[in-house]
């Protein structure tokens, strides 16, 4: 990523606005970048001063006697745009802005100073960081281009961060850690790079294990999502978001002017990317301090040994609140544990060692439970003592954990609790001997549940989702009634014209007759049969329950035409202007042993389309009632969104006779995920009632908005579908026919099967390596790609008995910029000869050429003469290197 190469090694900067008055940014940066280290020139710009800080100053931009790699502006919001344009004719490519309130001060042509310095910085092909920023920290590179007070260690955790508060309050409590950064950069108002590019920069920078991101929004949910999942195959990534409640986020003054998205959201968001949430300080002090110490998760089970009952006792309260797993203990090690303790320990996890344990109990205690092997995680808790002064157990117990080669299998957690001097060392003994240290019971074990949930965020990352077969929905069908309600201006589709349009996709809504007025309402009933329920139509009235809307259970003539009239009198007082479309009729729906839920379709302001579940309500808060997900939907994201929904009681199991059939609800939304990829004139889809009764699904009330839509369907998801225009029929030299497609999450026992079919020496030939048997992590980084990033189009073969077989596979993998792309094709050893391997080269090729790539390039063995061949055929451009024993193919589009 050439165009942050600049920002991240920089040889030589410029401060602009510096000054050698104490406490003035311009001093500040000047005075970091001294003390911090920084080998290269640095370049104070001003014309108050001949020196600065002892570093001879330059009064211009103009003046500087080189152009610097990058430059820190720490002037005036009104003078950056003219800086930023002076930098740009200097030859500047990137640049930090200090200033607040470039947005609310104007520039002469009326726009705002923000608009006209991001105009200029692109007009010269520069990247800037800011405005409002608090500068950048290199640790491993001695920068310290900040305006914090602070600097930083360094270490393995990236941290970037909208909010400079954070960022010194991260530091502060850092150095006292002594946890270190690899990176720390603060994006203030992100009025160019942003956390995508961020993301592609540092999963790929080889002194960051880890990524801590501070978020109060988020400007392109696409490129931000497809960026995060790309990092969180390769780095741990873990997410603190601010402003929850649409209170808390318009408080902030950058997002006073835009619509705030929902919090849901960016939950479905950061897990459907595979990161973590952490909520709140605290939860980001743990979690920093976790991923400075952690090894991998080896597993969910965890052990407690404590010198006291009730902080073991809160420890396992938090953990099971959140879900967790204690371990549990044995015969053979409770007999163990029986011959060292006193008659009076618990007998159980947690390991009580009772009040007067010295040193040598908890050491004993500890090794018992690393050689046993039912847990996979250790606390290690300690209440102040006389018996086991807490220093001395903490010094003890540091040694023997880092000597130890079975804790190095273990994750190891310590909470040494109380605030006395001994208490503070002995955390840092910990933490010096690389295990981490925390406050209190719940702290520690909430940072455990980080690990845990971060895991179960990767497993949903890489999970082989199940196959809902072939469904043939009726898409013209449905494209037929929504063209015609569009071209009778009908904008808002209520239960009796979304009936029609539902039926196209299997969905079953209960039959509606309309009635202009009471009389035929009563009319109508008749000829439906008792009981009936009539139901207000009107635009302009959101909540029907505002004017007793729905009337049940009506079992005459009489009652009906009585209710009607009702109804419509009291629309009259409230609503003398509303809109009365009528009234609508069904027959009354057997409740029995039956569930009602909410589904809906909403715009959000970030994410766009989203689907919302719950148990609704007249009520209904979709911040409060509702678990929210990103379409597009498969079964397996589907089953997280229902199960999230359960876990967080926003859907109840209620035990009715029928439960809840999980899976045939998982289909129902995968189906309205399909509707909203089909259907971008839709904008919002309301079901509510949805009568559930075990697998059978009735749709009571639903209403569909309309708009009419122009431009490319899929960029108004948050996540690119699967792109069903790119696929094609083809014919091989023996007369199959083939399906050229983009490959799919459910393909995975398919590729398996297919690579089973490819010979020991052409897998070679394709990784350069011997691959063997590849497990179900490979197998899903090469089904669950990212469309936007990456493509990969199978050939496959229907079979008689109507399975389908993977016959051959090319795979286009992009650089972030979307310029060049490597190339990799691979056919099955049986199927050489048949022409496949130039039908799949051509379908990449054509590909690149449409979604804009300027650049092919591939690698091969000299002794791969056919896939030599096959890429000169195509029009590939050959380099043989024989000395470095490969072959460089390479295309211009």
């Amino acid at each position: 990523m050439t165009s942050l190469d600049t920002l991240f090694k920089p040889k030589s900067i410029a401060v602009v606005g510096a000054s050698d008055t104490q406490g003035r940014a311009g001093n500040v940066i000047i005075r970091n970048l001294q003390s911090g280290g920084f080998r290269g020139p640095v370049m104070p710009v001003t014309p108050k001063y001949q020196a600065v800080a002892g570093v001879l100053a330059y009064p211009t931009i103009e003046s500087l006697p080189l152009v610097p790699d990058l430059a820190i502006l720490c002037t005036q919001a009104s003078r950056n745009s003219e800086l930023i344009r002076q930098l740009g004719e200097k030859g500047v490519k990137v640049a930090i802005i200090l200033a607040a309130g470039m947005k609310k001060t104007k520039a002469e042509d009326g726009r705002s100073e923000f608009d006209v310095m991001r105009d200029i910085a692109s007009q010269y092909a520069m990247r800037v960081i800011g405005p409002n920023s608090l500068g950048l920290i290199l640790p491993w590179l001695n920068l310290n281009a900040s305006f914090s007070p602070i600097p930083a260690n360094r270490g393995n955790i990236a941290f970037v961060s909208q909010s400079a508060a954070v960022c010194t309050t991260i530091l502060d409590w850092a150095r006292n850690r002594r946890i270190g950064f690899s990176t720390f950069i603060s994006l203030g108002e992100a009025s160019d790079i942003d956390f995508p590019e961020l993301l592609d920069y540092l999963s790929r920078e080889s002194k960051t294990d880890a990524i801590l991101l501070y978020i109060d929004n988020i400007q392109d949910a696409r490129a931000f999502i497809s960026a995060a999942r790309a990092a969180s195959r390769n780095r741990r990534v873990l997410v603190l978001k601010s402003g929850r409640t649409p209170e808390g986020a318009s408080i902030l003054p950058h997002l006073q002017e835009s619509e705030i998205g929902l919090d849901g959201a960016y939950d479905a968001a950061i897990r459907r990317s595979g990161m973590l949430r952490v909520r709140t300080t605290h939860e980001l002090f743990a979690a920093v301090e976790t991923l400075s110490h952690s090894v991998p998760l080896r597993g969910e089970r965890l052990a407690v040994i404590s010198n006291g009952g009730g902080p073991a006792v809160m420890a396992v309260d938090t953990l099971l609140e959140m879900g967790g797993k204690l371990a549990v203990l044995s015969e053979e090690t409770k007999a163990k544990l029986d011959a060292i303790l006193p008659v009076s320990w618990s007998q159980s996890n947690p390991v009580d060692i009772v009040g007067d344990a010295d040193t040598e109990r908890y050491k004993k205690v500890t090794e018992i439970l690393l050689e046993s092997d039912e847990a996979d995680a250790l606390l290690i808790l300690h209440s102040p003592s006389v018996t086991a002064p807490g220093l001395k157990t903490a010094k003890a117990l540091a040694d023997m954990l880092k000597n130890s080669q079975r804790a190095k299998r273990f994750n190891i957690l310590t909470n040494w609790q109380g605030e006395s001097d001994d208490a503070t060392v002995a955390r840092l003994a910990f933490a010096h001997a690389g295990f981490p240290a925390y406050r209190t019971p719940e702290s520690a074990v909430t940072a455990f549940m980080h690990l845990v949930e971060y895991r179960r965020n990767q497993k949903q990352l890489m999970e082989t989702p199940t196959s809902i077969g072939q469904i043939d929905y009726d898409v013209e069908g449905g494209k037929a009634l929504i063209q015609q309600a569009l071209e009778e201006n009908l904008r808002i589709l209520t239960t009796h014209e979304a009936r029609p349009f539902l039926s196209k996709y299997g969905i079953n809504v209960m039959a509606t007759w309309l009635a202009s007025d009471a009389a035929e309402a009563a009319q109508i009933t008749e000829q439906v049969g008792y009981p009936v329920a009539v139901k207000l139509r009107s635009p302009d009235i959101a909540h029907k329950s505002d004017v007793n809307g729905v009337m049940l259970d009506l079992n005459n003539a009489t009652e009906v035409a009585n209710a009607a009239q009702l109804m419509l009198n009291r629309v009259g007082m409230t609503y003398p202007t509303a809109r009365i479309e009528g009234l609508q009729i069904q027959s009354m729906a057997n409740r029995a042993g039956s569930q009602e839920l909410r589904v809906c379709v909403r715009h959000d302001p970030v994410f766009g389309p989203v689907i919302l579940l719950g148990e609704g309500g007249s009520e209904w808060d979709v911040n409060r009632d509702a678990a929210v997900a990103i379409p597009p939907l498969n079964m397996a994201l589907a089953r997280y969104l229902v199960i999230g929904a359960i876990k967080s009681g926003k859907l109840r199991q209620r035990g009715h006779p029928y439960n809840l059939d999980v899976n045939a609800l998982c289909h129902f939304l995968v189906t309205l995920s399909q509707i909203l990829i089909d259907f971008p004139e839709i904008t919002e889809l309301d079901i509510h009632p949805l009568l559930v009764t075990g697998d059978s699904f009735t749709v009571l009330d639903a209403s569909i908005k309309l708009c009419v839509f122009e431009g490319d369907a899929n960029t108004r998801l948050a996540i690119r579908p699967y792109p069903k225009e790119m696929e094609e029929r083809a014919e091989l030299k023996d007369g199959r026919t083939i399906l050229l497609r983009p490959i799919l999450p459910e393909d995975e026992p398919n590729h398996k099967s297919f690579i089973e079919h490819v010979s020991v020496e052409d897998l070679y030939k394709r990784f350069f390596s011997d691959v063997g048997e590849l497990n179900h992590e490979a197998l899903a980084n090469l089904t669950q790609i990212d469309y936007d990033r990456e493509m990969a189009f199978v050939a496959v073969h229907r079979l008689e008995n109507g399975s389908d077989e993977i016959l051959g596979v090319v795979r286009a993998l992009a650089n972030p910029e979307h310029t060049d792309a490597e190339f990799a094709v691979l056919v099955r050893s049986d199927l050489k000869g048949m022409g496949l391997g130039a039908i799949l080269m051509e379908k990449i090729i054509n590909y690149g050429r449409v979604s804009g790539l300027k650049r092919f390039n591939g690698m091969t063995m000299p002794s791969n003469s056919g896939m030599i061949a096959l890429a000169q055929k195509v029009g590939f451009t050959i380099d043989v290197q024989l000395q470095d024993g490969i072959v460089e193919m390479d295309m211009t589009l």
